[in-house]
């Protein structure tokens, strides 16, 4: 972490002092006061205002949290704050650059920076893999590469690390000439060029000029010359920087033409690459555990680097072989005993330690929480200081029992001991550990799995799932984030948006999908019968609930648990003013539902002078929202009947309005209907069927992520005669010798029956498998005669990114809804969040 005063951040900023109170010590900077990580006193908040979010409406909860020093661009009542220093700048976020920009000149150690369309990642984790055996390396947590990310991962640097690793990504021009001044890097890499966040730019060409500017004062520029546009940009800018006075010493590689490490011979085994290649004239050959073109790619541009830091041959040899898949997500599964297992092995340092606690410290579904924890490897710290770091970062968080594993964390094990609250238990090994598991209680917890690669807490993992059924359904958490802020992007800043979860968020999983919402700071959400509801409460969701199909005999529970009922005929209505008043309630929030044509539930317009005198007679109940639900918001040919069901909203809701004196608010919109429709968003849109990446609009529907993939495995392969028959009814007829999987998924899994006889196939290897014969109850079959090398135990995608979920409901002639909604709970659900 980075260390300055408040003085030095007032000169690097430029700043104004609203309020000043001491020069304080400066050691985290935060942009979320939810993730207050280190010592408050010593943390500044810095208020970052977004489009859909104002950072200095969190300035109080900072406050509560202990924090005392804040960065701002509005005019703060500071006489609500005592004992705090309040500078303020122009923009914040321009201010946090400049901040970290002269922090960064304190420090000369070299500096890699890697920018490109793809790989960035990846290639700084192996670097990462690959030098830190000689080096004391600081570089981006996870993939913070943004106009934030970049700064904040750069106040890592501390005096000790003696080698910077920084990526940085773009969307827009003159970006990467605030990075540039950030990062400084001595060494660049330029790992491709491809269409990824090419909507901000004119062309190709500008893009690439603009991420160039990463290198302007670099020594070395590493890149591919087999890009021509890449290739093209690149000599110009060279001679640019040379005419300022500046030199870059530019390296290239190429599969196609000569180059300082031109590439001879690619030989793919099924795990391994042979790379051979001539560098200046000497012939050199590496392999790695890869066989795929990306991580080919990725592993030349290492390649390149390791040369230019002069590694010696058999140095880069052992290293290129013993690099390891980079984990870029963190997986939620279902545990033993109604545990929730947080798997991020693999990973092991403290700053995604840091971002590992967070994640668990969001499980609210559970009153305890626990971190399995292995040695902290290749950290370039004393090991005391280093322990030390993470039980103050264990300490600070609410984590109730540490397992700790390893010789190092075992020796330092009195740090941990003296933690009030925390019961601590540790083992030398891993395998110590397995022998006593029998021993160790789990039971309605989350537990968090932090290990080094060679710890192998993929054993202990096993041991701590649910042991149900192999066929699984992979839920993106990140992609639900992206998909949330691709329509947050559609509605006007007071817009509010109200969520559905219903129907166990399509098939997704209540809780996971609720809690990651209520984080995002949705409005709304909304279930459809109160079990649900109360099932969420239980689990920590604190936010609004409407329940969609609320049944008057559960009204006083729906009280009870805090739970808001959509009102949609006036027995409803009165049975819930009674309850109301059986148990005391006053002002109650309730959401009137109006029938605009859908004709399903809802008041019609007959109806809403009954209904306002019964509103206007009562203090029991106080109307929240009105609405009304769009019948073909997402079909262009009837935009005529939409406009007529809007028609009536304005007018019913207006009389409704009228008669109440206060303003509630308005929603008419569904997923289409938001993107559609956007003159009639009112003061609030539901977001539905999109959140899960499923949208008919041609303009969004590229936008959006798949958030589910669906898997199964192949049980079983054997060959089938010319003349044989596949399934029941004999409707798999095979008129050629067929090679034949058969797969652990049938219609009880979710797997429509209807699809049978279609042209229907999953991916094995990648690759299509066309579905032969009927679908059976848990079990169906595939044929993989041209997927020769495909085998037992082989995955198989059902639906997934390759293999869209709406191509899935076309083959079922149905809708992407009834096949998300109607896989079985059975099917265990997985969660990844990724960088």
């Amino acid at each position: 972490m980075g260390v300055a005063t408040t003085n030095q951040l007032q000169t690097w900023s430029h700043g104004t002092w609203l309020s000043f109170f001491d020069n304080s010590k400066i050691e985290e900077l935060c942009i979320d006061s939810r993730k207050i990580n280190g010592d408050p006193t010593h943390t500044l908040f810095i208020a970052i205002q977004s489009p859909r979010r104002d950072g200095h409406q969190y300035i109080e909860s900072a406050y509560r949290q202990g924090v005392r020093n804040f960065l701002v661009h509005q005019h703060i009542p500071t006489q609500n704050y005592p004992k705090a220093n309040f500078l303020w700048v122009n923009d914040t976020k321009e201010a946090l650059q400049k901040i970290v920009a002269a922090y960064r000149r304190q420090f000369s150690l070299p500096v890699i920076g890697i920018t490109g369309s793809n790989g960035k990642t990846v290639v700084k984790e192996w670097l990462f893999q690959l030098l830190s055996s000689d080096f004391n390396i600081v570089r981006n947590p996870k993939s913070f590469n943004s106009q934030i990310g970049v700064p904040l991962a750069v106040w890592l640097i501390e005096p000790d690390y003696n080698l910077g690793i920084f990526e940085a990504g773009i969307s827009q021009p003159r970006e990467m000439e605030n990075l540039e001044t950030i990062i400084h890097p001595d060494i660049g890499i330029f790992t491709n060029i491809g269409e990824a966040h090419s909507e901000g730019f004119l062309n190709q060409q500008q893009k690439i000029n603009e991420k160039l500017f990463l290198f302007r004062h670099s020594k070395q520029l590493i890149y591919c010359s087999d890009y021509p546009d890449l290739n093209e940009c690149i000599i110009p800018f060279r001679n640019q920087i040379k005419s300022d006075g500046a030199a870059i010493q530019l390296f290239t590689w190429s599969q196609k033409h000569d180059a300082d490490l031109k590439i001879t011979k690619i030989e793919k085994t099924l795990n391994q690459s042979q790379i051979s290649a001539s560098i200046h004239g000497n012939e050199y050959t590496i392999t790695i555990p890869f066989n795929d073109a990306a991580s080919i790619e990725n592993a030349i541009h290492c390649w390149c680097v390791l040369y230019l830091l002069n590694k010696s041959h058999s140095f880069i040899q052992e290293k290129m072989l013993g690099l390891h898949s980079v984990a870029m997500r963190l997986e939620l599964r279902h545990g033993i005993n109604d545990c929730t297992i947080i798997n991020d092995t693999y990973n092991s340092d403290l700053t995604s330690l840091q971002i590992a606690l967070d994640f668990l410290e969001q499980q609210k579904q559970h009153s305890q929480h626990t971190l399995i924890l292995s040695d902290l490897m290749q950290m370039g710290k004393p090991d005391y200081s280093l322990y030390e770091e993470v039980s103050d970062l264990v300490s600070r968080r609410k984590v109730h029992r540490l397992i700790g594993v390893g010789l190092s964390i075992y020796k330092y094990r009195s740090l941990f001991k003296s933690i009030k609250k925390l019961k601590s238990i540790f083992f030398k090994s891993t395998e110590d550990l397995l022998k006593q598991f029998h021993l160790l209680p789990f039971e309605n917890e989350a537990i968090l799995l932090k290990g080094a690669r060679s710890f192998r807490f993929e054993k202990i993992g096993r041991l701590l799932e649910q042991k149900i059924h192999q066929t699984t359904l992979s839920i993106n958490l990140s992609a639900i984030s992206h998909n949330l802020n691709v329509f947050r992007g559609l509605l006007k800043p007071n817009v509010k948006l109200m969520a559905m979860v219903k129907a166990f968020s399509y098939g997704s999983g209540s809780f996971e999908i609720a809690h990651l919402l209520q984080y995002a700071g949705v409005d709304y959400l909304t279930v459809a019968y109160t079990d649900e509801g109360i099932a969420l409460r239980k689990a920590g969701i604190t936010m609004p609930i409407m329940v969609m199909s609320p049944d008057n005999t559960s009204f006083d529970r729906m009280i009870a648990w805090k739970l808001e009922p959509e009102i949609y005929n006036m027995r409803s209505l009165t049975g819930f003013v009674a309850m109301a008043k059986t148990l005391q309630a006053q002002h109650y929030p309730i959401h009137i539902k109006l029938d605009t044509g859908m004709h399903r539930l809802g008041f019609v317009e007959q109806e809403i002078s009954e209904l306002t005198k019964t509103l206007q007679n009562t203090s029991l109940v106080k109307v929240k929202s009105i609405f009304s639900h769009l019948a073909a918001s997402d079909d262009p040919a009837l935009d005529d009947f939409t406009l007529v069901q809007a028609k009536r909203f304005d007018k019913m809701s207006q009389t409704l309005i009228n008669t109440l004196n206060y303003q509630p608010l308005r929603h008419l919109c569904n997923s289409a209907g938001i993107v559609r429709h956007p003159s009639l968003h009112y003061e609030m849109v539901r977001l539905g069927i999109g959140l899960y990446g499923v949208d008919g609009s041609e303009n969004v529907r590229k936008k959006l992520v798949q958030v589910s993939t669906l898997k199964t495995t192949i049980a079983q392969i054997k060959q089938i005669d010319a003349g044989e028959t596949i399934g029941y009814g004999r409707r798999g007829k095979v008129d050629t010798p067929k090679r034949i999987a058969t797969v652990s998924i049938g219609y009880a899994d979710g797997y429509p029956r209807a699809i049978a006889n279609s042209p229907a196939y999953m991916l094995v290897q990648g690759k299509p498998a066309p579905i032969i014969g009927s679908v059976c109850m848990d079990m169906c079959m595939l044929d993989v005669s041209s997927i020769p090398d495909s085998k037992e135990g082989d995955e198989v995608v059902v639906f997934g990114e390759n293999l869209p979920l709406t191509l899935l409901a076309k083959w079922a002639n149905t809708i992407p809804y009834e096949i998300m909604t109607g896989i079985s709970q059975r099917v265990k659900r997985v969660y990844v969040e990724e960088d």
